[in-house]
């Protein structure tokens, strides 16, 4: 019953137009991921300290760590949730933490990613499929598509 949607292919003018929407959507991750972190760690220290993830008959932080607990799986949901915005719009979300994603391109005829990360002002690097942010190459002029042009209109 599910149909696979053809792989969008972004040149670097268009995902360029698209930053200021994922750009919001990406800080929303980052910092309610920082957040879950830190409730997920401050729940395992109480916990580790309890000495078991069972729960006291009569512990008057009982009703708080189920508060904690609750908002832990809420947040983990609106994270989810973001995620699954970005890739509504086909993009890929590679970090987080610090706010990484790559959108689809082709560059000689071959599929790499547009590598972007929270805070740069534009797209600027490429890597290879395989190669992740330590194999990120500036963009030089004419080394990936860079306009519509360039690009099979079907994707």
């Amino acid at each position: 019953m599910t149909e696979e949607t053809p792989q969008k292919y972004f040149t670097v003018e268009e995902a360029n137009r698209m930053l200021p929407l994922v750009g919001r959507i990406l800080t929303d991750i980052v910092e309610l991921f920082g957040s879950v972190h830190e409730l997920r760690l401050r729940l395992d220290r109480i916990r580790h300290r309890r000495g078991s993830d069972s729960r006291e008959q009569g512990n008057p932080y009982d009703e708080e760590l189920l508060q904690m607990e609750k908002e832990l799986e809420q947040g983990m949901q609106r994270v989810e949730e973001f995620i699954d915005e970005l890739k509504s719009l086909n993009v890929e979300l590679k970090d987080p933490v610090s706010g990484l994603i790559d959108f689809r391109s082709q560059a000689d005829g071959r599929d790499i990613y547009l590598c972007w990360k929270l805070g740069e002002e534009e797209i600027s690097h490429w890597h290879e499929l395989d190669a992740g942010f330590s194999g990120r190459q500036p963009l030089l002029e004419n080394s990936v598509a860079g306009d519509d042009e360039t690009l099979d209109e079907n994707h």
